[in-house]
């Protein structure tokens, strides 16, 4: 191979992978030796957020480069239209080889199946840990095995059948470590010591508006026996109970992550054993944060940092300098579709609404991004997790969050609208997002620029903003 051939891409997407849950983020609970080498070989990206805290939406917008109220997945029950142009379509216009393996989740049917893809295998809906059903250009079909492993069993094999100097681009989502956290028997059990407990764990949501007390993600009270697979021990009080749901939660949830750490240094070694591994855009990430505890939660959604905050380890050793630099700059996964067709030396799109950081990752790492980030989430008041529908602006050192707390007919909502409010945290001086203080008199200036800071990001986005915001806004 020379320099000058374009790269192979392989994008790995996990489900509800927290980066503290990374070894390369400064993770206490766990090990992951093998995604580890990829921040090794290459770049750690420290604030890459989600613009939507959600699994469908996020994969809409890594795909589309779009936001979700322009790519149209807003909600779960909101599924693609897969015509729409992607960072693989322009890819394979552009003479790539592309191929998707794993988790799809983005509706299923003619106008929703993957396309712009050479070849596609995809679960089906959320899909099974064991012997998962698969869905192809050929039907349906079952396939034994541990989802994780098989995943990456036919990723490979195509990658396999690759042959001459034409690029490809392989895409691997992984189920895990989705909820139920099912694992293989080789990682069961294998954090059964005593997990260290967040610090928020008891946060008790005293200086937050209503959001917060009516969301049912409790690690205390929303657990079911399906996510814990076994009765608590008797005699317990309530709190002995709450903690030891989280152990179980937890022990679970780390073997999944475990089994995706192993079946990463597959892909990676199958790379360096075919000496493709310089030549190769490699890019490990999940749809968004999740919840450990913290907050004394579980699942994600909330616009808080733990949700908010995806992982992307990045390498490419013939164009990224394995130097140690861990980027501090803002990052969505917008961003994602732009940066890779850059590095692959394909235009973008008109319609992509991201930044590209192929320039930060290769050559000009201190390269300002944005000076904010906007989110937004849809999914109002669904039956199992009870979140508020909510918008909010994010900067280095603020947060500002409107909770619209309106379905606006979106899929899957509920038609229950609740009073409307708005938070705001000082993420230098309450980094774990404990003290709202968006009524405190010492934020009141600090509080209105963010607010005008929120109509700008919104209006770039080309989206609106609730119409009781100009009722409750708390500057008049």
């Amino acid at each position: 191979m020379t320099a000058a051939r374009r790269p192979n891409i392989v994008l790995i997407l996990t489900d509800d992978h927290a980066a503290h849950a990374i070894g390369a983020y400064g993770s206490v609970v766990n090990r992951t030796p093998r995604i580890d080498e990829i921040a090794a070989e290459g770049r750690v990206l420290e604030n890459c957020f989600c613009t939507n805290s959600l699994c469908a939406p996020s994969r809409a917008s890594i795909l589309t480069g779009a936001y979700s109220h322009v790519n149209g997945v807003t909600t779960l029950g909101a599924h693609i239209d897969a015509s729409q142009p992607t960072f693989v379509s322009a890819l394979r216009e552009s003479g790539y080889r592309t191929a998707i393996v794993g988790k799809w989740h983005l509706g299923d049917g003619a106008p929703h199946d993957p396309q712009g893809f050479d070849y596609w295998d995809v679960l089906v809906e959320q899909g099974e840990y064991f012997d998962p059903t698969f869905l192809s250009a050929e039907g349906r079909r079952t396939v034994p095995g541990y989802a994780t492993d098989v995943i990456t069993d036919l990723a490979l094999e195509w990658a396999e059948q690759q042959e001459g100097d034409a690029p490809w681009c392989l895409l691997i989502w992984h189920k895990a470590p989705h909820r139920p956290w099912e694992p293989d028997e080789a990682h069961k059990g294998m954090y059964s010591d005593p997990i260290p407990v967040p610090a928020t764990f008891g946060d008790d949501y005293a200086t937050r508006t209503s959001a917060a007390h009516r969301a049912t993600m409790r690690v205390a009270d929303d657990l079911t026996l399906e996510d814990l697979k076994e009765y608590p021990p008797p005699g317990l009080t309530y709190e002995e109970t709450a903690l030891w749901k989280y152990q179980r939660y937890m022990e679970d949830y780390l073997a999944c992550v475990a089994s995706v750490d192993d079946n990463v240094g597959r892909v990676l070694d199958w790379l360096r054993g075919r000496e493709l591994f310089d030549d190769t855009l490699v890019m490990y990430s999940s749809d968004q944060g999740f919840y450990l505890g913290d907050h004394g939660w579980y699942d994600k959604r909330l616009m808080y940092d733990e949700a908010l905050r995806m992982p992307l380890l990045v390498s490419y050793p013939r164009q990224i300098p394995a130097d140690g630099t861990r980027l501090g700059q803002i990052v969505t996964n917008v961003d994602f579709a732009q940066t890779i067709l850059e590095a692959a030396g394909v235009a973008a799109p008109e319609r992509m609404q991201g930044v590209s950081i192929w320039p930060q990752l290769t050559s000009d790492p201190e390269r300002p991004t944005r000076d904010a980030m906007y989110y937004r989430y849809y999914e109002h008041g669904d039956s199992n997790h009870g979140v508020f529908s909510h918008y909010g602006v994010r900067t280095e050192r603020h947060k500002l969050i409107y909770f619209t707390a309106d379905g606006e007919g979106q899929p899957w909502t509920s038609n229950l609208v609740f009073t409307p409010d708005w938070e705001l945290y000082d993420l230098v001086e309450d980094p774990d997002e404990l003290r709202n203080v968006v009524h405190d008199p010492a934020y009141a200036e600090v509080r209105d620029e963010l607010i005008d800071l929120l109509a700008r990001v919104q209006r770039e986005a080309g989206d609106t903003p609730h119409p009781s915001q100009a009722l409750m806004d708390p500057r008049t």
